[in-house]
C-alpha cells in the first residue's frame, strides 16, 4: 500500500505561483486578525460572565471544549482567508496558461458545501431564483458564534473532593440559563465581523470569473451557485453522475479548466492520455495542499500517468503571508515521512515540490522555538515584549510560580496562533524564527549530524582500494563488509568572470587578504544572535575551495580588504592557476547488516552513503569517519597494522585523520590562513625539543602552537617526533 503512492515524476516541471498579497487584501487580512483578538479576548470573558473560570478554572471540560472549537474554527476561517486571496492572480495565472494552450487542473480541498447548504435551508426554493448570497470563509466564524461561543451559565458549588467546581444551570422546564453578559459579547462580535469586507471561497471565484461552460468540477458538492450570462447568481443542482460527465468533458476537449477536491482525486485520470481528444500539457495548480500527504501526492497523480503526452507542470501557490507556512509544513512534514516509509529517504516523498525549508515541524523547529520563547520571556526579543506576545498570541510562557514554563507551548499551537496576527507582526517573529532555526541547521551541518536521509555521494571516480569481511551473520550467513573507498573529485573553480558577475547579482564585495593575496567576494547572508539577542550580521566569505560565515565585525578587523576589479581578477587568476584540477580523498564504509553491529559503530553520527564504483558496483552503506576507524576496527577484531610516519602524513592531510601520540600529544590537520597544516596539539612542554628536529611554532589568536611542515620534509620531522616521544 505504501508502494502504490510512490510516483515517478520523470518529466514533471515545478514552479511555484507566489502571490504577494495587495495592500487592500493586507488591510483585510489585519481588520480580521484585529477581529480574532477581539473574539479570543470576549472568549475569556464570556467563560468567566458563565462561571466556567474566575479566579481559577472550575469546568475544565467545558473550558477546554470552547478553546479547541475556537482555535478549530481560526485555523480553518485562515485557511480558506488565504486560499480566497488567492484566486485573483490565480485567474491570470490560468489565463495565461490556456494563451500558451495549456489545460489547467486546480487541486482543492474544501468546497464549502456544508456553508452553501445551511445557507440555502435559510432561503425558500422559490426565492432561489432571487439569489443574493454572500458566500465567504466568515461565515465559519458566525457559525462558531452562534453554535459553540459559551453563553450557558455555570453555577459553582464544591465537589466530592472538596474543590470549587461548576455546572451548567437549568430552569425548570430543564432549558439551559443563559448569560446575558455573555450573550451580549456575542452579539457585540457578530456585529463586529458582519461589517467586515467579505471574501468570495475559491470554487465560487474561479467558476463565476471562467463560467461553469468552461470550468469542469468534480467535487462532492450537490448544489452550487452559479452566475448566468447577465451575471445573476442561480441554483445548479448536481446529479449523481455530475463529476463523470465532467471528467468527460474536460478529456474530450470541451473544457479547458478542471477543479477537482478529494472526493474527485480519487478513481479518475486528468493527464495528456494519448488516447484523449484533449492532449493538452497540464498545468496542475496545487491550491490547497490540506492535511493529508497521501492525498496530495495522489492528487498530483491525476495529472500525471502512463501513456500521456507530455508531464505535466506543477505550480503549488503561496502567498507572502509567513503564516500560511504553517499549512505548508504540516504536508511538507508529512510527504517527509511518507518518503522515508516508502524509500528510506525523506527527500523522495515531496518529490522536490516541498523543500526542507518548508518543513517546521522538524527536531531543529523545535529547538529553535525553545530559544525563540527563552529570548522573549528574558526580553531579548526587543521589537516582541512578553506581555504583548501572550497577549496577542493567547500563548503564556509564565508559570503560576512567576519563572518559565517547564511545559512550553507546542510548535503546532504556536504555528497557529501565529497565522491570526497581523501580517507585520507576522513577519517580525517568523524572521527571528527561521534566523533561529537556520542556526540551528548550520551547527548541526558544521558537527556532521544533520539528518538528510541515504545521501548519494557523486565524484569523478570511485575505487575500492580494499575490502574485509568483518561479520558474518550466525542464521543467516549475511556478511558485513568494510571498505576503503578513493574518490576523485573534480575541483569546480569558477572563474574570475564568474565571480564578478556572482558578486553584481547578489550584492557582494571584491576582497583580497592584504597577508596571503588571496580572494574571495562576500556576500550578505543569515544573521545570528548573541547572548542577549542582539542581531549579529554576517557574510558568507566564498574562495575558490571553500565558503565561510563570519560576522561583519571580524571581517572588517581582520587583512581582507576590499579591492578594484583589476585587483580581485589578478588575484583570483594567480590563486587558481595554481589548484589542481582533480582532488583525491578516502571514505571508510560499513556495508552488508549493519544491525546486529549497529552499536559497535560510533554514534555520533549515522550518516548513509550510496555511490556506485568506476567498476559499476554499487555501494550503500554508514559512513565511519577516519578519526574513529582505528577504534572500529578493534572493535570488529581487525588487527591495527603500524603506520609508517610517511603514511600518517597521508592520512591526516587526506582524510582528517587524528593519532593519538605518546605523551598525550594529538596529531591532526589544521586549517590556518587558509591553508592545511599538520599540528600538534599539547605538545608546548616539549616545543624547544621538537623545534630542534624541525618543528615550527606559530603565534595565532595569542595563543602559541606546535605544527609538522608540510611538503617532502614532513614524513621525515615526524619520524623524528615519534622517535622524541616514545
Amino acid at each position: 500500500m505504501y508502494l502504490a503512492r510512490s510516483l515517478s515524476f520523470d518529466g514533471v516541471e515545478y514552479d511555484t505561483l507566489q502571490i504577494e498579497l495587495t495592500p487592500t487584501q493586507e488591510r483585510i487580512y489585519n481588520s480580521y486578525s484585529d477581529a480574532f483578538q477581539v473574539i479570543h479576548c470576549n472568549l475569556g470573558k464570556a467563560l468567566e460572565a458563565c462561571n466556567i473560570t474566575g479566579a481559577k478554572t472550575y469546568n475544565r471540560m467545558a473550558k477546554m471544549s470552547a478553546l479547541s472549537q475556537f482555535e478549530s474554527h481560526k485555523q480553518r476561517f485562515f485557511n480558506h482567508l488565504l486560499t480566497g486571496m488567492k484566486c485573483p492572480m490565480l485567474i491570470l495565472a490560468i489565463e495565461q496558461d490556456l494563451a500558451q494552450g495549456n489545460a489547467v487542473v486546480v487541486q482543492v480541498v474544501s468546497t464549502n458545501e456544508e456553508l452553501l447548504k445551511r445557507r440555502l435551508d435559510e432561503v425558500p426554493a422559490d426565492e432561489w431564483k432571487d439569489l443574493n448570497l454572500d458566500l465567504t470563509p466568515r461565515e465559519y466564524v458566525m457559525d462558531y458564534l452562534l453554535s459553540a461561543f459559551p453563553i450557558h451559565l455555570h453555577s459553582i458549588h464544591s465537589c466530592e473532593d472538596g474543590e470549587e467546581c461548576s455546572e451548567p444551570v437549568f430552569d425548570a422546564d430543564g432549558s439551559p440559563v443563559i448569560s446575558l453578559e455573555a450573550v451580549g459579547l456575542r452579539d457585540a462580535l457578530i456585529d463586529r465581523l458582519a461589517s467586515l469586507d467579505p471574501i468570495p471561497g475559491a470554487l465560487e471565484q474561479l467558476l463565476w470569473h471562467f463560467g461553469h461552460k468552461q470550468v469542469a468540477e468534480v467535487t462532492g458538492r450537490s448544489k452550487r451557485v452559479l452566475k448566468d450570462d447577465s451575471g445573476q447568481l442561480f441554483v445548479d443542482t448536481r446529479g449523481c453522475g455530475a463529476n463523470i460527465a465532467e471528467t468527460a468533458a474536460f478529456m474530450n476537449g470541451d473544457k479547458q479548466i478542471l477543479i477537482f477536491s478529494d472526493a474527485g482525486g480519487t478513481g479518475r485520470s486528468y493527464h495528456a492520455d494519448l488516447n484523449a481528444v484533449n492532449r493538452r500539457r497540464r498545468s496542475h495548480y496545487l491550491l490547497e495542499a490540506g492535511w493529508r500527504a497521501d492525498n496530495a501526492i495522489q492528487g498530483l497523480g491525476r495529472s500525471h500517468r502512463t501513456n500521456q503526452a507530455s508531464a505535466p507542470i506543477f505550480r503549488p501557490v503561496t502567498t507572502n503571508v509567513r503564516g500560511e507556512r504553517r499549512f505548508i509544513s504540516t504536508i511538507a512534514r508529512r510527504l517527509d515521512s511518507l518518503g522515508a516509509l516508502t524509500r528510506g529517504q525523506r527527500q523522495t516523498g515531496g518529490n522536490g515540490i516541498f523543500l526542507e525549508k518548508d518543513n517546521l515541524e522538524s527536531n531543529y523547529a523545535e529547538r529553535a522555538l525553545s530559544e525563540l520563547f527563552r529570548q522573549i520571556y528574558q526580553g531579548r526579543f526587543y521589537e516582541v515584549s512578553l506581555g504583548q506576545f501572550e497577549q496577542m498570541t493567547g500563548l503564556s510562557l509564565t508559570s503560576h510560580e512567576g519563572g518559565m514554563k517547564i511545559d512550553l507551548p507546542p510548535l503546532r499551537q504556536f504555528l497557529n496562533r501565529l497565522l491570526a496576527l497581523r501580517i507585520d507582526m507576522q513577519n517580525i517573529i517568523f524572521e527571528r524564527f527561521e534566523l533561529l532555526l537556520s542556526q540551528q541547521i548550520e551547527a548541526a551541518i558544521a558537527a556532521g549530524v544533520y539528518e538528510v536521509g541515504v545521501e548519494t555521494l557523486r565524484a569523478e571516480k570511485f575505487t575500492i582500494e580494499s575490502q574485509e569481511a568483518v561479520y558474518t551473520h550466525s542464521e543467516t550467513g549475511s556478511v558485513t563488509n568494510y571498505l576503503k573507498i578513493q574518490r576523485t573529485q573534480r575541483n569546480n573553480i569558477r572563474s574570475a568572470e564568474e565571480m564578478l558577475e556572482f558578486a553584481d547579482n547578489y550584492q557582494g564585495r571584491l576582497m583580497v587578504n592584504e597577508k596571503s593575496g588571496n580572494a574571495a567576494v562576500t556576500i550578505p547572508t543569515h544573521s545570528a544572535f548573541d547572548s542577549d539577542g542582539g542581531v549579529i550580521p554576517r557574510v558568507l566569505l566564498i574562495k575558490p575551495q571553500k565558503e565561510t560565515r563570519l560576522p561583519v565585525k571580524d571581517l572588517e578587523s581582520s587583512t581582507w580588504k576590499q579591492v578594484s576589479t583589476s585587483a580581485f581578477t589578478t588575484a583570483w587568476l594567480k590563486e587558481t592557476s595554481d589548484l589542481p584540477k582533480f582532488t583525491t580523498d578516502y571514505l571508510h564504509l560499513v556495508t552488508g547488516i549493519l544491525l546486529p553491529i549497529w552499536k559497535i559503530l560510533p554514534q555520533h553520527s549515522s550518516r548513509v552513503f550510496r555511490l556506485q564504483t568506476s567498476d559499476g558496483a554499487k555501494v550503500l552503506g554508514r559512513v565511519v569517519n577516519a578519526q574513529d576507524i582505528q577504534t572500529v576496527r578493534e572493535q570488529l577484531g581487525l588487527k591495527n597494522k603500524l603506520l609508517s610516519p610517511a603514511e600518517l602524513v597521508k592520512l591526516v592531510l587526506d582524510e582528517k585523520y587524528s593519532q593519538q601520540l605518546p605523551g598525550g600529544i594529538t596529531l591532526r590537520r589544521s586549517f590556518v590562513a587558509s591553508e592545511l597544516r599538520i599540528e600538534l596539539v599539547d605538545a608546548l612542554s616539549l616545543a624547544d625539543q621538537l623545534a630542534a628536529v624541525g618543528c615550527f611554532t606559530e603565534i595565532i589568536n595569542w595563543r602559541k602552537r606546535v605544527f609538522v611542515p608540510t611538503g617532502d620534509k614532513a614524513a621525515a620531522v615526524l619520524g623524528a617526533v615519534i622517535e622524541i616521544l616514545v
